[in-house]
């Protein structure tokens, strides 16, 4: 069981996927910028971080709903959670749903996010969470998403690395990525490196020059 003042944002574990680095910029540094995306962004979670309850065909659907579980280490804040009514009439189902800007990603990581949301709610409400749903801004629709045993698994690996990452208090190397790099708000204060292979290969040559008085030969 972790203390309360131990918790980490379960959005970092999505921020871990995507970027090592840029996670432990924004969790471990505390730094942040806007960009053009991310206000976008912003714009999309007003409506499900601000909005009220309300019931709509039998389910109730809550809002900005925070989540907590100390026996992963995890707290955060739902976008929304529906509580469908099953037809046997039992407890409400939570169904969890998060809002993203973009379109589904190749690397999991809104996927592990959203199956953090449903571990914090098991925890919480003693309930089964067997699937959930992400909407994505770019194409206006829901993908449904269902919490297996692999991306279970998977979600606990990466709750353990983000744990693991923050106790080390270390910050990853920059290393460029154009489909990840060109479009990060933190670009500038991360200042990845195009080419950084060859920039790291021209500068240990020029030190073992240094060290023979010697000069490094041209890329």
């Amino acid at each position: 069981m972790f203390p309360e003042d131990a918790l980490l944002p379960i959005s970092a574990l999505q921020h871990l996927l995507f970027c090592p680095r840029q996670c432990a910029l924004i969790h471990l540094e505390r730094l942040w910028a806007e960009n053009s995306l991310t206000r976008e962004g912003k714009h999309l979670h007003e409506k499900p971080d601000h909005g009220r309850p309300e019931t709509r065909e039998g389910s109730r659907i809550a809002r900005g709903l925070m989540l907590c579980s100390l026996e992963l280490g995890l707290c955060g804040k739902a976008d929304v959670v529906e509580f469908h009514r099953p037809s046997d009439n039992n407890s409400p189902v939570p169904f969890p749903v998060e809002y993203k800007r973009g379109k589904p990603k190749k690397d999991g990581s809104d996927l592990v996010q959203l199956c953090a949301q449903a571990l914090c709610l098991e925890e919480m409400l003693g309930v089964a969470v067997p699937v959930g749903a992400l909407f994505y801004g770019k194409i206006r629709r829901r993908v449904d998403v269902a919490f297996d045993q692999a991306l279970r698994q998977l979600t606990l690996q990466t709750i353990g690395r983000l744990h693991a990452m923050i106790a080390s208090g270390r910050t990853p190397a920059a290393m460029y990525d154009p489909h990840k790099c060109d479009n990060c708000s933190l670009r500038f204060l991360c200042l990845p490196i195009a080419g950084s292979k060859i920039a790291s290969r021209y500068f240990q040559r020029a030190m073992a020059g240094a060290a023979t008085d010697e000069p490094p030969e041209g890329e």
